[in-house]
């Protein structure tokens, strides 16, 4: 029995072609070459960069990007944090509020361990929620959360940043990090408005605000536009997936996930259905009104999909069509989903494995 627990997904040396489906797969060079362009353009710009893990949710892909020259890694719940921390990481910021005496248990424990680790927060309750918990215990380093325009979390003025900034600075337990954003796309002109509105009234208070993090793949490119901010924050960036093509932030040779389908039935000459359903595409459309786009026929249209089955659409493809048992290659309409729904994921240069990595970090509770 081999050593390797992923063998039965998969090893080095084997053809994609020979691979079980619904089956995601990475491409080596795409995802090397999303890492470099990325990296070089925020360091061409001063800009740190401080990649998001739910994308990948993989310590190895973590640790290209830290080598690449991010600064440290952007987690969404304790539990990735928890994964990651154990994977070495040190410079970890958890972007989301945080609540209740289990996750502040965590939290404190995992503050413990490694000595960068900081979280948000957006209202007076989850700081003195915080404070209470950490009175006692190492000091825990907490950004204020400002919405921007993007419609989430987050203080909704200037004056509510620096107001609940100043609570932070004084409250037991605590050290105030900086401010945080997440934005709209687009509204490069709104973020630095806020954030520069925002660190004149913390200057004014005396207070330091040594990060200002600006935030999202989708406003990505934007990010020399606000130059407020010291960091910025991507996920999607190192997969790519269709959105970010309708975007304009990359092309489809640029989406290094695809997900392998097998085709199993032809009921007619023009469906085609597949074993890929939304356990292995998701049914998240980002706006879009069909589930991915086909590689090689991109005239064909995933209309549907039933937990295990795609149905593809095939009226509009003129050419050939694809045949019972042949594979066919899906860019998913939004990757970061897909990585949350497979324990493994298959890299591969030119068609042939390279690896196996396991998804660490996934599917596991706060």
């Amino acid at each position: 029995m081999s050593d390797n627990p992923f063998a039965v997904v998969a090893k080095a040396g084997d053809k994609l072609s020979e691979l079980s489906t619904p089956r995601p797969i990475i491409d080596e060079d795409r995802l090397a070459a999303n890492i470099a362009r990325v990296q070089s353009y925020l360091d061409s710009h001063g800009i740190a960069f401080r990649p998001h893990i739910k994308t990948h949710k993989i310590p190895a892909l973590a640790a290209e990007q830290i080598a690449a020259g991010a600064k440290g890694i952007n987690c969404q719940k304790i539990s990735e944090a928890e994964v990651f921390a154990a994977a070495g990481f040190d410079d970890i910021l958890i972007t989301f509020n945080i609540l209740g005496p289990q996750k502040l248990e965590r939290l404190a424990a995992l503050n413990e361990r490694i000595g960068g680790l900081k979280v948000v927060a957006d209202s007076a309750v989850t700081v003195d929620g915080l404070s209470d918990w950490f009175s006692a215990r190492k000091p825990l380093v907490v950004l204020v959360e400002c919405d921007t325009g993007g419609g989430r979390c987050g203080v909704q003025t200037p004056q509510e940043a620096a107001a609940l900034a100043g609570r932070i600075d004084a409250a037991p337990g605590l050290s105030f990090g900086g401010l945080l954003n997440y934005p709209k796309a687009g509204a490069a002109q709104e973020v630095q408005s806020f954030l520069s509105s925002a660190l004149k009234l913390l200057e004014d208070e005396g207070i330091a605000c040594p990060i200002v993090s600006n935030g999202g793949t989708p406003s990505l490119f934007d990010a020399h536009l606000v130059p407020a901010a010291t960091e910025h924050r991507a996920g999607t960036y190192i997969y790519n997936d269709r959105s970010m093509v309708r975007a304009g932030h990359c092309s489809f040779d640029e989406c290094a996930m695809h997900v392998l389908a097998t085709v199993v039935s032809r009921p007619t000459p023009d469906r085609a259905v597949i074993d890929a359903g939304s356990k292995a595409l998701t049914s998240d459309l980002l706006g879009f009104s069909d589930f991915g786009s086909v590689v090689g026929y991109p005239d064909a249209v995933i209309t549907g999909l039933s937990e295990e089955h795609g149905v593809i659409d095939l009226s509009k493809c003129s050419g050939e069509r694809p045949a019972i048992g042949e594979k066919i290659r899906i860019v998913p309409n939004h990757t970061c989903v897909v990585s949350n729904l497979f324990d493994t994921m298959v890299f591969h240069r030119d068609g042939v494995v390279t690896r196996v990595e396991g998804v660490a970090a996934r599917g596991l509770v706060w």
